[in-house]
């Protein structure tokens, strides 16, 4: 018998609510809020540059400022938004900080994995890092920097290219074949450096190779100068939902360290992965 929290029963006749209604998974017109939809294009745009005009934001979204100025007042009434008098820009909003930090706290993975990046960071030098796939970008979640004086720097809630990141390779070496195909079908394989992957014969084969020897290299891919080593983490599934890496100058990732740095990288991947109730992989 399931033990049930305690529930007030509802009145005869009266239907149970729950979280959706009955045609939730229907997305016509009809269940679109279509101005909270215009209020989330400015508040994600935002989210994505360091600051903005009213016409930068007006122009990038394709609506009117006066629309723009209204969405982005009331936004600014939550703390979702704040506005720089003096520099005439907008910019996102500590609040907004809070509330993902509330998505974070949903998944015990970001606070199993607290301890093993410092550890890792102890262990290599190098800053640590803790990602999760969201559509074709890696979200970074958490990270334990080093204490070099150059170092790499992802903070909380970055995104990066999955093509163009250790982490987002490893994640994707680990899809099915349709998953993958679909993947490189859709997600747009910008270029950001002479070494970034954009052609998706030379990816797959890159992604062949990562998953045979259990680890993916980022080599300056997304950043000249940058290296990092990256390694999936599992759940009780099997599945990879998670990556754990190391990143920083290639002066420190050289080549000839990068087999030290994987098998600590890979050894954090597996502490982290049975945390989560993943058995030991082959």
């Amino acid at each position: 018998m399931r033990d049930d929290p305690e529930v007030e029963s509802p009145r005869p006749g009266a239907s149970r609510a729950r979280g959706r209604p009955k045609a939730w998974d229907d997305k016509t017109d009809q269940n679109t809020i279509k101005s909270l939809d215009r209020a989330m294009a400015v508040f994600e745009h935002l989210s994505t540059m360091p600051g903005a005009t009213l016409s930068e934001l007006a122009a990038d979204t394709d609506q009117s400022p006066a629309t723009t100025y209204r969405i982005l007042t009331t936004l600014e009434s939550r703390g979702l938004v704040e506005f720089d008098a003096g520099a005439q820009l907008w910019h996102i909003g500590p609040r907004a900080f809070l509330i993902g930090a509330r998505y974070l706290r949903r998944t015990s993975v970001v606070d199993r994995a607290r301890p093993i990046l410092r550890r890792l960071m102890e262990a290599t030098g190098e800053t640590a890092n803790l990602g999760i796939a969201r559509e074709a970008h890696v979200l970074f979640v958490s990270q334990v920097e080093s204490h070099a004086s150059i170092r790499a720097f992802f903070p909380p809630g970055s995104l990066s290219p999955m093509h163009a990141s250790g982490i987002g390779k490893a994640l994707l070496a680990q899809m099915t074949d349709d998953r993958l195909s679909r993947y490189i079908a859709t997600a747009p394989l910008d270029r950001f450096t002479v070494r970034t992957l954009t052609d998706p014969v030379d990816l797959r084969a890159n992604l062949q190779e990562t998953r045979a020897r259990g680890y993916a290299i980022d080599d300056e891919e997304k950043n000249e100068g940058m290296r990092c080593i990256a390694a999936p983490v599992f759940d009780h599934h099997g599945e990879a939902v998670a990556g754990l890496s190391v990143s920083g100058p290639v002066s420190r990732v050289s080549v000839r360290e990068t087999p030290r740095l994987a098998e600590a990288v890979a050894r954090a991947a597996a502490d982290l992965s049975a945390a989560l109730g993943a058995e030991a992989r082959g």
